[in-house]
């Protein structure tokens, strides 16, 4: 499934996005990637697997890495407890758990609020966010699923 981009051919058009924080950031996917929100489950570690990778979990007969997504998008290590929750998403044929610190909510919003997001003379930013949403006096940073997921997490697990 190709995430929407901020030129949608329908820009009256409306998105439905799910929320999330991340070491009290807010961030936010396409709905239609996500396939469940499920409670911590502690992983099994992979030897020789990128930092930001905590293991793989066991989801109904099927392997999938989990992300610590704070440290995927460089903010550190999440030191998991019972309030945090993995959102299993899929890009494609790739599925993976993002571990976040919690849900927020999901909301529709009309495709023309998308910001594309400053320049920062970082690729980090413009790999992984491709929108700003001003909300509500909040700021969201719109995540690119199939950036966070790179092949080499697929072949991982």
């Amino acid at each position: 499934m190709a995430s929407l981009s901020i030129d949608a051919a329908d820009p009256g058009g409306m998105l439905e996005l799910i929320s999330f924080e991340i070491g009290g950031q807010e961030y936010c996917i396409d709905v239609r990637s996500v396939r469940e929100i499920r409670g911590w489950t502690p992983t099994t570690p992979m030897p020789q697997t990128p930092d930001y990778v905590l293991g793989v979990i066991n989801l109904r007969g099927a392997v999938m890495p989990v992300l610590d997504l704070r440290c995927r998008l460089g903010l550190g290590r999440t030191e998991p407890t019972s309030r945090h929750v993995i959102v299993v998403v899929q890009h494609e044929t790739r599925m993976a758990g993002m571990l976040v610190d919690g849900v927020q909510e999901t909301f529709q919003l009309a495709a023309s609020l998308l910001q594309s997001p400053p320049t920062m003379g970082s690729d980090a930013n413009e790999q992984f966010v491709d929108a700003i949403i001003p909300l509500e006096g909040r700021m969201l940073s719109r995540l690119v699923v199939g950036s966070l997921l790179p092949q080499a997490i697929a072949q991982a697990a």
